[in-house]
């Protein structure tokens, strides 16, 4: 079945950058949403954001809009996060996932989830 393996993960400090990516490999499903959600320990997962086979279609949680931007190379079967002004309260655990339903994405109804990389922002 599919794997979506995450990279890109690391230490930065506040007001950096880190971009990272989400590549698929195994049985691959055109047409499937990806997208990436954040789990801090003692939190619950979060929603951070996913982009529909079509790339105009594209949401975001509100704490993330404006610096963060996620995009998609079908070809490559990957997705990407571009991550701007990183804060403390970035750091997390970043899951890939891809789901059939743009729709019931950000509650998390996925078909497949990445082991995370994890984002840590110093202050």
């Amino acid at each position: 079945q599919v794997q979506l393996v995450e990279s890109g993960g690391g230490l930065v400090q506040a007001g950096g950058s880190l971009r990272l990516s989400c590549a698929a490999s195994g049985r691959t499903f055109s047409g499937f949403s990806m997208g990436w959600f954040r789990q801090t320990p003692g939190k619950e997962r979060e929603f951070v954001a996913v982009i529909a086979w079509s790339d105009k279609l594209t949401a975001y949680a509100d704490s993330m809009k404006g610096r963060f931007a996620i995009s998609r190379d079908n070809a490559k079967n990957t997705v990407y996060l571009q991550m701007n002004s990183l804060k403390p309260e970035d750091t997390a655990v970043y899951y890939c996932a891809s789901g059939r339903n743009y729709y019931d994405f950000k509650t998390g109804k996925v078909d497949y989830w990445g082991q995370g990389t994890q984002v840590t922002v110093s202050s």
